[in-house]
């Protein structure tokens, strides 16, 4: 087994080591999308205000970490307590132990439910939800049938009668950017169309080939 090692991504770090699942703590082919909430924070704090971003099936914390390096005030959910610990630490390597994450060990579709119930809100939902899995108290996870419910949580905890913004990944090999959209246009409220965008999630090679790696759809902010 190889000893953990470091990463820098752009103004956070990351620690790498390998897992029993085959992972390292990292998924490079997302740099786009924290580059994207990154950019989105601070166009937010730029104007006065601060984006409130709920990380759903958060892991690692990388797309945590690029939103609160830019300002946002984050909600970090996963059901593994470890993965949490692992991210907690990774913002301590990022200088971000003072930054305002809310650190959350639950069931990524049953927290989104009770923070709808309480009347909680937020300006942009990201997740990255597995095929399978197993959540808190012995819940399941089947991405086919609860994907769309769980969209249309995400998508109702904006504030205003308006939906957040959205980010939205996925590595099962049924769903393509094309599905991904479709499930994501179906699970917003009638009437109220956005600008949207999908396609491949890849790693390049510097010779220009690309590994193709799963596939995300962007709600933009309304």
């Amino acid at each position: 087994m190889l000893d953990p090692w470091s990463v820098e991504a752009g103004p956070f770090r990351l620690e790498l080591r390998p897992t029993a699942s085959g992972q390292v703590g990292c998924f490079p082919e997302h740099a786009a999308g924290w580059r994207w909430v990154a950019d989105a924070a601070a166009a937010a704090l730029a104007s006065g205000s601060t984006w409130r971003v709920l990380n759903l099936f958060a892991h690692t914390g990388a797309a945590t970490l690029a939103a609160a390096a830019s300002g946002a005030t984050v909600t970090h959910v996963d059901a593994q307590r470890g993965v949490v610990a692992w991210a907690r630490d990774n913002a301590a390597r990022s200088g971000l132990v003072e930054a305002p994450v809310r650190w959350i060990v639950d069931d990524a579709a049953a927290f989104a439910a009770r923070e709808l119930r309480r009347g909680r809100t937020y300006d942009a939902v990201l997740l990255d939800p597995p095929s399978y899995g197993h959540g808190r108290r012995g819940r399941v996870w089947q991405i086919g049938p609860m994907l769309p419910g769980l969209l249309r949580t995400c998508l109702a905890l904006g504030g205003g009668g308006e939906s957040p913004a959205l980010l939205l990944t996925c590595h099962a090999p049924a769903l393509g950017p094309g599905e991904l959209e479709a499930l994501v246009r179906e699970a917003l409220p009638a009437g109220r169309p956005r600008a949207m965008a999908a396609g491949s999630l890849e790693l390049r090679t510097r010779d220009g080939r690309a590994l193709a790696c799963g596939a995300f759809v962007r709600l933009e902010a309304a």
